[in-house]
């Protein structure tokens, strides 16, 4: 099945590129047609104009996560302590300020360009749903207005409930930069873009192997690309190709709900833009209301694959439908008759430290890779672009000096101990979490276990 995004911007967009047939030569060849692999085509191309760039694809581009998410178009101002940890002061600062530049990057484009992705600048709201999750973004607050990169500010609860469409929401804060997308149609949009710039997309194209001689060549099942330059952009898809990155990241499930359009009803219930709503929790709940009147509800931190192999589920109906149900109704309880229209779940690539990384294949000068987005790339790939593309003309800028570009920073235990550890630690926060929502004290043992996925959260919390 195709989740709810995709089908929607397939119903306009569904023309399919040529498979590749045949042995061609080009500039540069990426592997993956998402977000990241067409950010990275799209500003090489506008760097370099007459570079000569091939897309290949294994099934459409958008088929990945970059179609099946939830839209929400986030910054990492809210992980400045994370950033700060891990680059250093200056280096977080900058990666803060070139997120939250990427949200008016990406509208401006769509709106040069005629893409219609429902892009609304209408911001997002951090909210607190139990006793125990208030005031727990205090920290990075202050981290922020001290440095003078301050887009928060706390609403009183009144106004986080009228806000965010739901009592739920004790406590919150908010951001103007910030921007909700039909994930779908701007994959596709700039896929469009993409085609009319020059750049050769081939769908249904997957690579068999490449060549790490110089030039590559990348051979799929009907064809090869000979390039001076190759860029991995596979994402989820890179543990279980190459052996060196099976720990780098943990394959784990996103899962989403929508309803059928109720516009009137969620005009009653007082959401009436496109923010972005999203819980304190470890894994959170994110909800938002769609253009045509929807509410599109996800919870990430479901299903865990096992050495990082893709499992069969993330192309299914989501095993946690009557779950997300269940929460969407505790939300809106006005919403209790209204039917979910879809349901789905896909492949997020969580790296040690909830961010992505970059780097060079091996060591390899000309053969270029960037994933771990952690479930936060709608923004970060367009970063991922402006990284890539850097390295793929050779620049010397804050891009390519950036020690995100230096490869992952930890790796997860070996199997078995990686598989058994994420669902003892995420149970743990599941039983934290109700503990909390029911106002009773979480175990000692779940709180010590809970703590070590901090990094899988939107935001830095004390």
């Amino acid at each position: 099945m195709r989740p709810f995004w995709i089908e929607q911007a397939l119903f306009n967009d569904g023309d399919l590129a040529p498979a590749l047939q045949g042995e061609h030569s080009a500039d540069v060849c990426i592997v993956g047609g998402g977000f990241t692999g067409l950010w990275t085509a799209i500003q090489a191309k506008l760097k370099a104009p007459a570079l000569d760039i091939v897309i290949i694809e294994s099934d459409l581009c958008g088929a990945g996560a970059s179609g099946r998410n939830g839209g929400c178009l986030l910054t990492w101002s809210a992980k400045f302590l994370t950033l700060r940890r891990l680059f250093g002061e200056h280096e977080a600062v900058r990666l803060v300020k070139a997120s939250e530049a990427a949200v008016q990057h990406i509208a401006d484009f769509c709106a040069a360009h005629g893409i219609d992705a429902e892009l609304r600048q209408d911001g997002t709201l951090y909210t607190a749903t139990s006793q125990a999750q208030i005031g727990t973004l205090d920290p990075m607050m202050q981290a922020l207005e001290a440095r003078g990169i301050h887009s928060y500010r706390t609403l009183p609860p009144e106004e986080v409930a009228r806000r965010s469409g739901s009592a739920r929401n004790l406590a919150g804060v908010y951001s103007p930069i910030a921007a909700t997308v039909h994930p779908g149609k701007l994959v596709r949009g700039l896929r469009r873009v993409a085609l009319a710039m020059g750049i050769r997309i081939h769908e249904r194209t997957p690579m068999l192997d490449f060549s790490t001689d110089h030039p590559v060549v990348v051979r799929t099942p009907t064809g090869s690309v000979r390039a001076k330059k190759l860029v991995l952009a596979m994402n989820a898809w890179m543990a279980s190709t190459f052996p060196q990155f099976e720990r780098t990241i943990a394959i784990v499930s996103s899962d989403m709900v929508i309803t059928e359009r109720c516009p009137e009803l969620l005009q009653q219930i007082g959401l009436t833009d496109g923010v972005s709503v999203l819980d304190s929790r470890t894994f959170v709940y994110y909800y938002r209301r769609t253009v045509d009147g929807r509410i599109m509800l996800g919870k990430g931190g479901n299903t865990f694959a096992w050495g990082g192999r893709m499992a069969k589920v993330f192309d299914e109906r989501s095993p946690y439908e009557a779950e997300l149900t269940q929460a969407l109704h505790s939300f809106f309880p006005a919403l209790r008759e209204t039917p979910i229209t879809a349901s789905w779940n896909g492949p997020s690539d969580r790296s040690v430290t909830g961010f992505p990384f970059f780097g060079k294949l091996d060591g390899a000068p000309h053969i270029y890779y960037g994933f771990g987005y952690s479930g936060n790339g709608v923004g970060p790939t367009y970063m991922g672009g402006q990284i890539l593309s850097s390295l793929v003309l050779d620049q010397d800028n804050e891009w390519t000096r950036s020690p995100i570009t230096n490869g992952p920073l930890g790796h997860f235990p070996p199997e078995p101990v990686r598989y058994v550890g994420s669902i003892v630690v995420r149970n743990a926060i599941r039983r934290k979490e109700l503990a909390e929502d029911e106002n009773r004290q979480p175990w000692l043992v779940d709180r010590m276990l809970s703590k070590l996925a901090n990094a899988a959260g939107k935001a830095d919390k004390a």
